[in-house]
């Protein structure tokens, strides 16, 4: 009984994350947890987000 709470709540918890970045991902962030992800101009090669140009 133990191993299937343990399975549930595992499952809820990636559910949520799941939910997390498509609903994120449907309001247009590019990098998810940046701070400037609305701004990003990442295209596909990593998030560069609040960095400095070397």
């Amino acid at each position: 009984m133990t191993d299937i709470m343990i399975i549930a709540v595992l499952l809820a918890l990636i559910g949520l994350a799941a939910g997390y970045i498509i609903k994120a991902k449907k309001r247009g962030q590019k990098c998810i947890g940046c701070p400037y992800s609305k701004t990003c101009s990442s295209s596909g090669h990593g998030c560069t987000c609040g960095q400095k140009d070397a």
